[in-house]
């Protein structure tokens, strides 16, 4: 049994759970777009992606937020049909969200500058009393200031972006936001997730599954 398999059967045996922003694990999501956060698992046949393959894939979530311009941002509206990066962290985070922003940093940079083109980027705070647009806008930028398509960052209500995680599949966060999802999600052109990534993948790893999600050579 190879090691990446060995770590979705491990997986898909204990389900996936939430974890504080300290932690390496991966986190708990469901994809009951109702607000039911059911467990979620890991495939552990042949896996085609280099990131976690998930059993079963995840629709893209409908909901509307706050972009960094103040703007009305229809999540599946603007994104439908390309592929997507989502995650949920915020910007006060000490270590996986800086480090999973850098991680699709420099996995943009290491593909063809057309894909990166392609690829959206959203990051929803789940501190929404401390990430305004002014804040998210400039967190983002440091990551994404050399890259042909900016991140887009996400805030509003606490009630919107509690309801913006369940219609991810993804369970709440708690402790004011500090403890959340450490999963992100890729949605392809058929606006589901069949593959997510954890603090165990790499840059590469995104960048080779980007390539396979976007139909790239």
């Amino acid at each position: 049994m190879t090691l990446r398999t060995g770590l979705a059967a491990a997986l898909a045996a204990a389900g996936l759970a939430l974890c504080g922003c300290a932690s390496s694990a991966p986190a708990a999501s469901g994809h009951d777009h109702s607000g039911g956060a059911a467990a979620a698992t890991v495939s552990a046949a042949k896996q085609k992606y280099a990131g976690l393959n998930l059993a079963e894939p995840y629709r893209r979530p409908i909901f509307t937020l706050t972009d960094t311009a103040g703007k009305p941002f229809d999540f599946r509206a603007v994104t439908g049909g390309r592929p997507t990066l989502l995650f949920f962290g915020y910007t006060r985070c000490p270590d996986v969200c800086p480090t999973t922003m850098a991680d699709i940093a420099v996995a943009l940079r290491g593909v063809d500058k057309s894909l990166a083109q392609k690829v959206q980027v959203v990051f929803v705070t789940t501190d929404p009393s401390h990430d305004t647009p002014a804040v998210l806008g400039e967190y983002l930028h440091r990551f994404d200031a050399d890259l042909p398509t900016s991140f887009i960052g996400l805030t509003g209500k606490q009630d919107v972006v509690d309801q913006a995680q369940l219609s991810a599949g993804v369970p709440l966060a708690e402790d004011n936001g500090k403890t959340h999802s450490s999963l992100l999600l890729l949605y392809g052109k058929d606006d589901a997730a069949h593959v997510a990534f954890d603090a165990g993948n790499t840059p590469q790893d995104i960048a080779t599954d980007l390539r396979l999600v976007a139909g790239a050579s």
